[in-house]
Order: structure tokens, then sequence, then C-alpha cells
């Protein structure tokens, strides 16, 4: 099997239209790997990673990276799920907060597809900086949780940790949690099919342990999903039964000692009793007679059918003064049925597409099973939580269909 190492020393003989000068190659590598560097700076809105991504959207303009064909289906869906919003805005215009709701919704739009752009490319630089800058972050990210949740230095609590809870250096340990996990399986693909070294081993471990205090039961979810659908896909497309057999030992010996760990953090009160809390399947605010989760469901629902153009931006709360927390309702409550069905086909069209990157045999293969492992895991996630803003939803986006596009013209050549 492929080795990340292996893809990110590859380099492809360039397609027509491919970015032009090595400045300016150098130029955009640098922007890239500073806007993935910052992303889990999200404590304030706008945050640091907007200013970023517009500025990388522009030096791809002046850089001349292509718009492939391939991904064209991607800009469409996108454009008319915001169209959607754009209609839904008209309504409740004077609303604190709309416009900018809708302005966000927008931006993020736009960085996907210059994620996707970037990464059709036949150089895997931006892919290889992409990988290892962001597993920097989670590290990064991780550290102020875990310095938070443990005050490892005044003022920690406050700025890291919410209510017990890692938060890192984002508003909610719900978001701060299932950040983490693309760089976990980043480093859990190499620690399956490379030599093993210890730095991976510690940061895996690191990002893992975050992840854990962030005591976010979707994240949780996420992640549990996520690797399952990535021993899974690499075990199918694994080279030969020697593979598979180091595949299954390597996982098996990797499950057996995150269980101890597991069982020895649990042996800490205040972790034990915190966690006893958060792994109730039904918490209060899922099953309030009024204001529970399941309740407002059913009521979004109600109100899907009976507003075609949708309610707008934070229709709910409006309404009942809590959100209903499911990403499909909210695609429909937020974007109308324009957008709710936009946003179906996106979901179902890149699934389509990140199989087809997974199974073709190119030097891409690797992130797209990465990618495509986290994906299936957050729009999992988004039936229990709001997902349409998350940044790092949008960079899968990218990923996906630009390794897409980038399988299909290299297996055309």
């Amino acid at each position: 099997m492929i080795t990340l190492e292996e893809c990110e020393a590859q380099f492809v003989a360039p397609a027509a239209g491919a970015i032009p000068s090595s400045a300016a190659r150098t130029l955009l590598h640098a922007v890239l790997l500073f806007t993935i560097l910052i992303s889990p700076l999200v404590f304030i809105e706008p945050a640091p990673y907007e200013f970023a991504a517009a500025i990388l959207g522009l030096i791809c303009l002046m850089a001349r990276v292509p718009l492939d064909a391939r991904v064209l289906p991607l800009v469409v869906m996108l454009i008319v799920w915001n169209l959607g919003g754009v209609i839904a805005m008209a309504g409740v215009l004077g609303e604190e907060l709309t416009v900018r709701y809708v302005a966000i919704s927008l931006f993020m739009a736009f960085s996907g597809v210059v994620f996707a752009c970037l990464f059709a490319q036949d150089d895997m630089t931006p892919l290889a900086i992409m990988r290892r800058t962001y597993i920097v972050a989670g590290v990064a990210a991780a550290a102020l949780g875990i310095a938070g949740y443990f005050s490892m230095f005044p003022g920690a609590t406050d700025l890291f940790s919410l209510s017990g809870r890692a938060r890192g250096a984002f508003k909610d340990p719900n978001v701060f949690g299932p950040f983490l996990i693309l760089p976990l399986l980043m480093l859990a693909y190499s620690l399956l099919v490379e030599r093993i070294k210890l730095r991976q081993i510690g940061a895996f471990l690191i990002i893992l342990a975050a992840l854990f205090l962030s005591f976010s039961r979707g994240a949780w979810f996420h992640f549990g999903m996520s690797a399952s659908v990535l021993i899974v896909l690499m075990f199918v497309t694994a080279p030969d039964a020697r593979t598979r057999a180091r595949l299954t030992l390597l996982t098996a010996a990797a499950i057996g000692l995150l269980v101890a760990i597991f069982v020895f953090s649990l042996s800490f009160d205040a972790i034990g009793d915190m966690f006893k809390e958060r792994a109730k399947l039904i918490q209060s605010y899922d099953a309030g007679s009024s204001l529970g989760r399941f309740h407002l469901q059913q009521l979004a629902i109600g109100q899907l059918l009976d507003n075609p153009f949708g309610l707008g931006p934070y229709g709910m709360q409006r309404l009942y003064g809590l959100q209903q927390h499911n990403t499909y309702l909210q695609a429909f409550l937020v974007y109308g049925w324009i957008g709710g069905l936009a946003y179906i086909a996106l979901i179902l069209t890149t699934l389509a597409v990140g199989l087809r990157a997974t199974f073709r045999a190119t030097p891409w293969r690797p992130y797209a099973i990465t990618a495509l492992a986290a994906f299936i895991g957050v729009i999992a996630e988004g039936f229990v939580i709001d997902t349409d803003h998350w940044r790092h939803f949008f960079l899968y986006l990218g990923i996906l269909w630009g390794t897409f596009a980038a399988s299909s013209r290299y297996a055309s050549r």
C-alpha cells in the first residue's frame, strides 16, 4: 500500500493550465500553510482563518489556478444551496446576525471551491502541506485544550475549557472535538502503513486525549465511525494479503492499547464522573417535553413543511428559543427547499466522488481515504448537531473533489 510520504514525494507531469511560475507556487504554498495552521483559532468571529482563506483565494486567482471541469458540479451545488439561503434571508433582513450568517455561508462555500481547485492540481505539494500543517495545528489545538482542562497555567481554564470540558481555542467543545478527527485519521493511516515513529505516536495520543477530554458525545461517535471506515477502506484497497495481515494485527494492538488507556483514565474521579455524565445516551436537553432536542426536531419538520422558502437564519431560535441541532433540518429551514435539496445532493455526490477517488490506484488515494472517512463521520454527526458552518467540513469537500479531479485526469492519461 502506498504511503503518504511516498505520495508527497511525487510530482506528476502538470496538465495544461497548471500554476505558471515557481514564485507563484511558493507564495501559494506559504499562504496555504498559514491558513491551515491558524484554522483552530476560532474563539472570535470573524476568525483569523477567514481572512487567511480569503487571501488564499486571491492568490489562487493571481496564480491562475484553474477550475477543473470535474469540480464544476461542486460549484453549482454550493451556489444553489446558498441561493436558497439568500432567498430565505429576504424575509428576515431586519433580524440581528442574519446577514452575517448568510455571508459566512457564502464564504465557507468559497473556501471549499478554493481548496478543491488547489488540490486538483497534479502537484502533490499542496496536499502534503495541508496534511503536515493540519497535524501540527491539531497537536497545538489539543495541547491548548489539555492545558485548559488541567489548569496548567494561570487563565488556561477560562481560555481553553468550558464547563469542565476541553475546548482549545474554539467557542464550543462540540466543534473542537470534531476538528481533531482528520489529523487523527492521517496519523492512524501513517502508523498502519509506514514504519512506526515515536513522534507520530506522541502526536496521535495528544490529539486523542484532547478529543476524549472534550467530552463531546458527537465527536466520540464521529471518531469511532470515521476510524472504522478508515480501517475498512484501507483493508479493501490493500494490494496484498500481507498488507491486510499487518493492518489487522496493528489495528487489534491499537484497540487493546486504547482500551487500556481509557480504563486507566477513568480511575481519576473528575474524568470518571464527567464521562459517566456525558456518556448517557439521552441527556436532559435531548428529551425534554417542551425544549428537548428531539421535540424541537419534530417541530422543525412541521415548520419546513409549512415554509418551503425557509425561515431564514436562526428561524427555530426566533420561534422557540433554541435550535433543533440537525444539519439536514437546518438545510431546509435556513436555506428553504431549494437549498435543502441542493445540500442533500451535495452530500450524496461528494460521497460518490470520494469513493471514485478512493478506489482508483493513484498517488491521491491516501488523501481520499482519510478525507472520505472523516466526511462520513461528520455527515453522520450532522443528525445531532448543526455542521453547515464547520470550517473543516468545507476542507473535506475540497480534498474529496480535488483528489477526484486529479485522480480522474491521472487515470485518463
